[in-house]
């Protein structure tokens, strides 16, 4: 009965994890090889190799790429030091609140942050009529747009940092200072080199996020001539004939990039660890800054004033403002966008909605699959776990973008028995495929925080593999899988990249209203359901955080 059970769950986790992850990036390289599979033929392999590589927007393409991701992620690393070192290191007044405005911009999508900065940066836009300033030109440029991706991506290096600072910093500096060193000494010569792995993971991470991003370069990137592989990917399906063997090979280039930083930052971040000998919580000391303390706390303002106000404010304003052309007066103010969103004006409330009940479909999915894939990776010694292991994280390295391009490839056949392509059931494998690695993650350690005595116990008992994992480890698990399934519902409900390669004919969501919205003119109700979108995403993380409070507090 164990063997049975044991292999049933097996058997459904790699099936699911094949339909969900591995078919779409294998039909990706399948075919980029053979560039005629569509035609059902395996005829010239690799011959598109040639003429793709002799295309000059390719070099382009990946040189913009690789530049933007260099520039982005070492914008990222100036503006993050100084903040983390004083974070980690210092008695940073109101430490956790800038914190918590830091974690801002992540619940604002990239896109539409970026629609905030055209809105207040554009010619005639919010900073031109406040301050007489036209910084059009900047924004529409390679400046502009890598400066609106590192005010996003930012907290990306300062958590990282700012963690391993504060661990390193206490733990080793201050042997070197008892043993001589000053403080500026012990920086540069302990706690910095000590740091320097997980500082170099989380640029990478910073620099994979960035080559994988599609909505700030669709948005700004296009007005100004820049061209990254993921908007070409896009529009080489857009423009017709549509390229099916260029637009697999783009992205299996851009797939090969995004696996080669993601597997460099596992192994820089993995390759030290830094662990407290006796077992108990060590404090952490923390330099006091004295004089220093007001022009901390002015530049941290100073930071959150442009990452996180800039955008906030421009997009409130662009909601409430009736017409463009009225400009900032009180006359000019008005909520009949938000009117016009739940009057259902062009579809609005469909679109939320949809996104709505597609988020919920896929946050069960991926919670279910998720937790099936922890559970073999985690708690069982049965043969394939590593196979699962594998697929459960690869989503991880793979960007949403090669994801959508591999869904279309693979669904779009018609030798399927049943409908998948052009059909709301392809969104919800993209957002599961995309967003399953938050339920892995969370449930696996949940996992590895409860003994496997209570496996044991069960086995004696009587009970299988699905009894076990059904009467005691899935409610022990419950907390974690909640949030895990939450966190996917909050992301999908306003995912952009697969909802515009997939959504199908007729069918609106957050993410292509937007975008539509803006591209017909009308971006007043676009960032109007944008506020509905963020301050609901909100609303659900902050449920969140109190029951994770809640149940740490029990």
């Amino acid at each position: 009965m164990e063997t049975r059970g044991g292999a049933a769950i097996l058997g459904l986790s790699v099936t699911a994890l094949g339909i969900v992850v591995a078919l779409p990036i294998l039909f990706v390289l399948l075919q980029s090889i053979f560039p005629y599979m569509a035609e059902g033929s395996f005829r010239e392999p690799f011959g598109e190799f040639g003429r793709a590589l002799s295309d000059h927007r390719l070099p382009e393409m990946l040189l913009s790429t690789l530049g933007l991701g260099i520039c982005v992620a070492l914008g990222c690393f100036i503006v993050a030091t100084p903040l983390a070192v004083l974070r980690g290191l210092t008695d940073l007044p109101a430490a956790k609140l800038w914190d918590v405005l830091f974690l801002i911009p992540f619940m604002i999508p990239p896109y539409v942050a970026a629609f905030g900065w055209v809105m207040a940066l554009q010619p005639g836009g919010f900073t031109t009529q406040l301050f007489g300033v036209n910084l059009g030109p900047f924004l529409f440029s390679f400046p502009g747009v890598v400066t609106v991706m590192v005010l996003h991506l930012f907290p990306v290096v300062y958590f990282a940092m700012s963690r391993t600072l504060a661990v390193v910093g206490s733990r080793f500096a201050d042997v070197g200072r008892v043993c001589g060193a000053n403080a500026l000494y012990a920086f540069f010569r302990i706690t910095l080199p000590l740091s320097i792995p997980a500082i170099a993971g989380s640029l990478l991470l910073a620099f994979a996020l960035t080559i994988e991003e599609y909505g700030t370069p669709a948005t700004l990137g296009r007005q100004s001539g820049l061209i990254v592989l993921v908007t070409g990917i896009e529009e080489r399906f857009a423009e017709w004939p549509i390229d099916l063997p260029g637009a697999a090979l783009t992205a299996a280039i851009l797939m090969i990039l995004a696996l080669a930083a993601f597997f460099l930052q596992r192994w820089l971040v993995e390759r030290r660890s830094y662990v407290v000998v006796s077992g108990k919580h060590t404090r952490v000391a923390v330099m006091e800054l004295g004089k220093w303390k007001l022009p901390a706390v002015l530049l941290f303002v100073a930071v959150t004033l442009l990452a996180v106000g800039g955008p906030l404010l421009s997009i409130i304003l662009t909601s409430i403002s009736r017409t463009l052309s009225g400009g900032l007066t009180w006359s000019n103010f008005g909520f009949q966008h938000y009117q016009s969103i739940f009057a259902n004006r062009g579809g609005a409330m469909d679109a939320l909605t949809t996104s709505l009940w597609l988020a919920a479909a896929a946050a069960l999915g991926a919670g279910v699959l998720g937790s099936l894939a922890s559970y073999i990776s985690v708690r069982s010694e049965m043969r394939g776990r590593g196979l699962v292991d594998a697929l459960s994280v690869l989503p991880n390295a793979v960007p949403g973008m090669v994801l959508a391009v591999g869904l279309i490839l693979a669904w779009n056949r018609s030798w399927w028995p049943f409908p998948v392509y052009n059909t709301s059931a392809v969104l919800i494998l993209a957002y599961i495929c995309i967003l399953l690695p938050y339920p892995v993650r969370y449930v696996g350690a949940a996992l590895r925080q409860i003994g496997v005595n209570l496996d044991a116990a069960a086995r004696v008992s009587g009970a299988g593999m699905g009894l076990t994992l059904w009467r005691i480890l899935l409610p022990l698990i419950a907390p974690n899988l909640l949030i895990s399934s939450l966190l996917v519902f909050a992301i999908a409900s306003r995912e952009l990249v697969a909802s515009v390669m997939l959504a199908p004919s007729g069918t609106k969501t957050v993410a292509t209203f937007v975008f539509n919205q803006f591209a017909q003119g009308s971006p007043g109700m676009g960032m109007a359901l944008s506020v509905v979108a963020i301050f609901s995403s909100t609303a659900i993380l902050v449920v969140l955080a109190r029951f994770t409070q809640a149940q740490l507090d029990n």
